[in-house]
């Protein structure tokens, strides 16, 4: 009998299986921020697997084993298109489920690429962190609703109507951010990891990075940066809620500044960049 029980439950694990595989709703991405934007516009039409959980650098990380098995049950995949996480697994990713539909959001962004590359410098082509501009957030809306229609025609009229929704929500971040740039003052903010250039671009902002290529800055470089801070009478260091605030502290402490953490891979692409644009307009308004 115990034996009989057994091979009934292995036979109901392998059906299950096979039925999750055939008839799957999960979708994969490669950040959190990416989760946002499909579940503002499919609500729970699909399962959002993140490659790339909230804390870890999409730089560098390598997926755990229950990320690959939802990966393989994906109908579908949206990606960065500049992340060095995709340049090492992306290829891999499509090769497990060739059957997944797949969508790079760095399609309709005007990429910001690196004037200068040197063999073995960290550099992925293309800055890969457009997702917090919400000039860029906008076009992201827009290919991930034509996605899900392509994916899903029959729930077209839901996603139209979630998309009219999500842009509202991104024009008000669009509006504070068109903000900064009408403030006075020089628009200069200083951060540990290069990740909002894009903000920077499109609103008329200078971002002054203190790592440089993946590298931690060297003494002389660290001592430019409190010049620069000084200089600038920048009081707020923002740190991404992924690195160590060591080199940041050391500027804040020489120039009477303040380490500030951000999240910008947070799963809540709102809050996250409202509250990143609030920073930048109070330490706009102390370095007057």
């Amino acid at each position: 009998m115990k034996r009989i029980t057994c091979f009934l439950l292995f036979v109901f694990l392998i059906s299950c299986g096979r039925r999750n595989e055939t008839g799957s709703k999960i979708l994969s991405v490669s950040i959190g921020p990416f989760k946002y934007f499909v579940k503002e516009l499919a609500g729970d039409n699909f399962e959002v697997n993140v490659m790339v959980p909230a804390g870890s650098n999409p730089h560098i990380y390598e997926p755990y084993p229950g990320q690959i098995k939802k990966l393989r049950q994906s109908v579908a995949y949206i990606s960065n298109g500049y992340l060095g996480f995709e340049m090492t697994w992306l290829d891999r990713f499509y090769e497990m489920n060739r059957s997944m539909k797949k969508l790079a959001l760095s399609g309709n962004i005007d990429p910001i690429v690196p004037e200068h590359q040197h063999e073995g410098d960290h550099n992925e082509g293309a800055d890969p962190h457009y997702w917090i501009s919400p000039a860029c957030a906008m076009k992201m809306a827009s290919s991930v609703r034509q996605f899900l229609i392509d994916l899903d025609p029959g729930n077209r009229e839901q996603y139209d109507e979630n998309f009219g929704i999500l842009t509202e929500k991104i024009r008000e971040i669009d509006s504070l951010a068109k903000e900064l740039s009408v403030s006075a003052g020089k628009k200069v903010f200083m951060i540990y990891h290069p990740n909002l250039g894009y903000l920077a671009r499109d609103y008329g902002l200078e971002e002054i990075a203190v790592e440089k290529d993946g590298k931690e800055p060297s003494p002389s470089r660290l001592r430019e940066l409190i010049d620069i801070a000084r200089e600038y009478k920048l009081k707020v260091i923002m740190v991404q809620r992924e690195y160590d605030t060591k080199n940041a502290r050391a500027i804040a402490e020489e120039t009477g500044g303040r380490v500030v953490v951000i999240d910008p891979l947070s799963e809540d692409w709102y809050s996250a960049a409202a509250g990143i644009i609030k920073i930048l307009k109070d330490s706009f308004a102390e370095s007057l």
